[in-house]
């Protein structure tokens, strides 16, 4: 049974290992991911050219595949390290910005479903588009669906791709296809900040490097930190600007007695 002690000892397993994880992440969000990673104890690289990343995902524990800002020159980077990390053995999340958004995008993430994702985290209209549902994309890469309306699709992407998936949103969901997982902290102003969502992806890999749990209560452990920190950020920030930054120290600080005293799983 997955659970606040599970996560707060997998948490000191990350800060003791300090694995590092390969970031392939979108312009965007580079810097908030590689902070957030920091932050948790672990150490990002963000190699995404097709001349490194190979040799890279070699001597790292875990990647991350973030599609946010795709070109054609990206989309082979990311699908030679997605080839490299599932020949090699190390764990990867895919997190599928906009997919279902517009055509190359929606294709690239399905693309690399088929290389044998460890993980996939996305919101709900990324899920369900991936899940092959229709969805509503009149927000950009923003969801028009929330998690519980795609929790069916997660699980059936679960299935069909052998990964976990988690759905992030008011309630994060996360499943194989069989069990699943829900958390229900963070914090509202945590959606107004760019990024947190690519740092909930990054953290998953993290967790998934240091090993000790099964890979779905590996990234529900990540989720669960990310929203419990937020909710501390968000406490004494008066807008998202100061959030964004709390949320750094509120990740760096983060302590067995604040996870059994916030977290809402179930």
């Amino acid at each position: 049974m997955f659970s606040a002690s599970d996560t707060w000892t997998a948490l000191q397993r990350v800060r003791k290992a300090r694995p590092l994880v390969h970031s392939i992440v979108n312009h965007v969000t580079m810097n908030t991911v590689a902070n957030g990673l920091l932050a948790l104890g672990a150490s990002p690289v963000m190699a995404r050219t097709a001349e490194e990343v190979a040799d890279v995902v070699a001597i790292a524990a875990a990647l991350v595949v973030n599609i946010g800002t795709p070109s054609p020159a990206s989309a082979a980077a990311m699908k030679i390290a997605a080839d490299r990390a599932a020949a090699l053995g190390v764990p990867w999340v895919l997190d599928p910005v906009g997919a279902g958004a517009v055509a190359f995008r929606t294709d690239l993430a399905l693309d690399l479903c088929r290389r044998s994702p460890t993980a996939i985290r996305g919101n709900g209209s990324e899920i369900m588009a991936l899940a092959g549902g229709n969805v509503t994309r009149e927000k950009g890469v923003d969801s028009a669906h929330g998690a519980d309306e795609a929790l069916a699709a997660a699980r059936a992407l679960a299935a069909r791709c052998g990964a976990v998936v988690a759905v992030t949103g008011a309630v994060d969901h996360v499943t194989d296809g069989t069990r699943v997982v829900s958390i229900r902290n963070g914090d509202p102003m945590m959606a107004r900040v760019t990024g947190v969502g690519c740092v909930g992806s990054a953290l998953a890999a993290a967790f998934l490097a240091a090993g000790g749990l099964a890979p779905l209560d590996a990234v529900a452990a990540a989720l669960l930190v990310l929203g419990v920190a937020g909710e501390a950020a968000a406490e004494d920030s008066p807008g998202p600007g100061t959030l964004n930054w709390r949320l750094m120290d509120a990740l760096y600080c983060l302590d067995g007695d604040m996870l059994a005293a916030r977290t809402r799983i179930g």
